[in-house]
């Protein structure tokens, strides 16, 4: 399934099965559960975002390589309903000075988990769908995936379902993704991911 639509269209180029796109300065996608000085900010949803609507249960999977330069510099899967509704899994460089696997669910505010720490310079990243709940994996060769979250997120049947690229504090960059693919289909193991 090729993706052919997107959220903050950016700079794109497709060579065989690697998909590189330019992540701007200040992009993101980001609902802060930090209010500063008592108000919420408005959500934070410009990063480039590559999709397709997908109805149904699903397994997206891709290798990413984020080119790290600045914190929360970050190649990602993406799932949305709406800028309220969304799930994130990415491969990010963290404020802790590490790259690590990191999830981010939003259901009006987000929540921001950092998962493991690798010192690789690329992974795979999926993403499956059964209903309205949600793994998220990791892997490092593309064969053994890892459960990273699991969560239930009550949205519609059709969602939009892509690739993300994000650069928060930086003065942008590339991010490359590899061997992306989607399959419409249900998993019977949601936490083994197959």
């Amino acid at each position: 399934m090729e993706l052919h639509k997107w959220l903050s269209e950016s700079e794109l180029k497709k060579d065989g099965d690697k998909i590189t796109i330019f992540a701007p300065p200040s992009s993101d996608f980001f609902n802060n559960p930090v209010p500063e000085n008592g108000k919420f900010k408005a959500p934070q949803k410009n990063a480039p975002f590559l999709y397709s609507d997908i109805e149904g249960d699903f397994v997206i999977r891709v290798k990413v390589k984020p080119n790290f330069e600045s914190v929360y510099d970050a190649a990602c899967i993406m799932v949305i309903q709406d800028e309220n509704l969304w799930l994130k899994a990415a491969y990010e460089k963290s404020d802790f000075d590490t790259t690590a696997v990191v999830s981010v669910v939003t259901n009006k505010v987000s929540d921001d988990a950092n998962g493991c720490n690798l010192a690789l310079d690329s992974i795979w990243l999926q993403v499956a769908r059964v209903g309205n709940n949600f793994a998220v994996h990791y892997s490092m060769d593309g064969e053994k995936f890892d459960m990273v979250r699991l969560c239930m997120l009550p949205m519609e049947g059709t969602v939009k379902v892509g690739i993300e690229a994000q650069c928060p504090m930086g003065q942008g960059g590339i991010r490359e993704f590899y061997g992306l693919s989607i399959e419409k289909r249900s998993i019977s193991d949601l936490r083994a991911g197959k």
